[in-house]
């Protein structure tokens, strides 16, 4: 499903350029559960941020399900990205203005999806998780658990092939950690590929695979 092949990533500072992602390659099979796991500062989240097209490559080639997207522009990234992935953000992300359901509702709007259908599919969302009787509550009203339930129901509304997930339990609590990755696990259950970077050990074990990296680079 995915092929990274020498990615090479680099940030610009003051004095020099830092590289970021050295000579990375990655392969992940289509309905896998993979946990990348490293020390802070050794890449993870940038890779997640390559995966999701959030930021673009320097050098190498990343092909989703035989699409080179390193080769696409700006506003075709963005429209697969609308089309493929999902995002569960560590933060969670959610915006503060709008309701449960109007966060939930947002990425079918960017996609072209019809009234009727995004009221079917927020429905449907929003009962599987839980959180019907919050669809008109603020994210400021939720608990985190509930917070993260809904970036969860966002990052599925398009039924994308692909999940990132960064951190998705950072925030939590040992109960709401749980029912978080428990939730995952269905998720892959039910076809989708997930990849999530992780820093506990706990929530890798529930990964297919965990893929461990140091300073750039994936250790063998």
């Amino acid at each position: 499903m995915i092929e990274l092949r020498h990615i090479q990533k680099t940030y610009p500072s003051a004095a020099h350029e830092t590289a970021v992602l050295m000579n990375l390659s990655l392969v992940v099979q289509a309905g896998e559960f993979v946990a990348i796991m490293g020390p802070s500062g050794c890449g993870k989240s940038t890779l997640l941020n390559l995966l999701g097209l959030l930021d673009d490559i320097d050098d190498g080639q990343y092909v989703f399900n035989q699409t080179d997207v390193t080769r696409l522009s700006e506003r075709q990234k963005d429209q697969f990205r609308h089309r493929h992935i999902g995002i569960i953000f560590q933060r969670f992300n959610l915006i503060d203005e709008l309701s449960i359901y109007e966060n939930v509702e947002l990425p079918l709007v960017y996609a072209g999806v019809a009234s009727q259908e995004r009221s079917r599919r927020v429905t449907d969302l929003l009962e599987q998780l839980r959180l019907m009787h919050r669809r008109h509550h603020r994210p400021a009203q939720l608990s985190g658990g509930q917070q993260q339930r809904t970036a969860i129901a966002r990052a599925l509304a398009v039924g994308p092939s692909l999940l990132l997930a960064d951190e998705p339990t950072g925030n939590l609590d040992s109960v709401n950690r749980e029912a978080v990755m428990r939730l995952l696990t269905d998720i892959n259950e039910a076809g989708t590929t997930i990849i999530m970077v992780t820093h506990s050990e706990l929530d890798a074990l529930y990964a297919h695979r965990i893929v461990r990296m140091l300073d750039g680079q994936l250790m063998d």
